[in-house]
């Protein structure tokens, strides 16, 4: 079990401090995904294995360590199949889009109409 913060998430969180006003960076990353393979590498922009519908999530800020050092995003995604799922990742769209992290655990085996509710985050330290 692991997690990674992608490059694209890197370019995605310099790119909102900045406002870059279009690319990477201009949309939150708040579209939690699941798949079924193992982790991406950093330099990866795709959720290995990504099957069904990305959930617009809800994001907060956290406080972790110091106050609001985490950002979250809490979504819910139903399985429109039987699936075993193995991963998760934040992007900044509901199609196509960035991935900016990820992370895979230990496969959950779903059937139709069960549910997973993913709380992502990012801690800055």
């Amino acid at each position: 079990m692991a997690t990674v913060f992608t490059n694209k998430g890197k370019e995605i969180t310099t790119g909102r401090i900045k406002g870059v006003g279009s690319g990477a960076g201009a949309t939150e990353p708040a579209y939690v995904a699941w798949g079924t393979g193992s982790l991406p590498a950093a330099s990866s922009n795709t959720l290995p294995g990504e099957t069904g519908t990305r959930v617009l999530g809800t994001s907060t800020q956290q406080t972790t360590s110091t106050t609001n050092d985490t950002y979250q995003v809490v979504g819910t995604i139903t399985a429109p199949g039987n699936l075993t799922i193995s991963n998760a990742g934040l992007f900044d769209a509901a199609t196509v889009g960035n991935l900016y992290m990820a992370g895979d655990f230990t496969g959950v085996v779903l059937t139709t109409g069960e549910s997973i509710q993913f709380t992502m985050k990012v801690q800055y330290s």
